[in-house]
């Protein structure tokens, strides 16, 4: 991310925003900065913790990543712990790109995998089972082998 100033982040934002269809407004300018920071995607609940403090309800939060994930500027992901996260999507790939995610069987954490690409083969047998569209890996982080 750029380094911006505040009013310059809103700015872009905003645009960012209106871009997709939707009215700017300040809940989901704040989401959006919120999911800026996270490093790995986000349940409702994880990101309504910290910003119902700042005066938006759940409820609010919730509607906010449902419209936001149907304009296309955030990505909405079930990893088989049948909660939705959050992340938002970078804007330089096309839509439907994806990356794996990792989750820790101990502890529950979720990491984006960006830098890990498969690719699929193209032989019959791959061609029978169709479209890979999320590849999700499961195990151990380091922090809880080290435990």
């Amino acid at each position: 991310m750029k380094n911006l100033s505040q009013a310059e982040e809103i700015d872009e934002i905003r645009t960012l925003v209106r871009n997709s269809g939707l009215r700017s407004t300040a809940a989901r300018i704040t989401v959006i900065q919120f999911l800026r920071k996270a490093t790995s995607p986000l349940t409702h609940a994880e990101i309504a913790e910290d910003l119902t403090p700042m005066g938006f309800d759940k409820a609010t939060v919730y509607r906010n990543l449902i419209d936001l994930a149907e304009a296309g500027l955030v990505k909405r992901t079930e990893l088989g712990d049948h909660a939705w996260r959050f992340e938002l999507r970078n804007p330089d790939e096309p839509e439907d790109a994806e990356h794996p995610h990792f989750v820790c069987t101990e502890c529950g954490s979720v990491s984006c995998l960006h830098d890990v690409e498969f690719k699929t083969p193209k032989n019959k047998q791959w061609t029978q089972v169709g479209t890979v569209t999320e590849i999700l890996l499961k195990g151990i982080c380091s922090e809880c082998e080290e435990k």
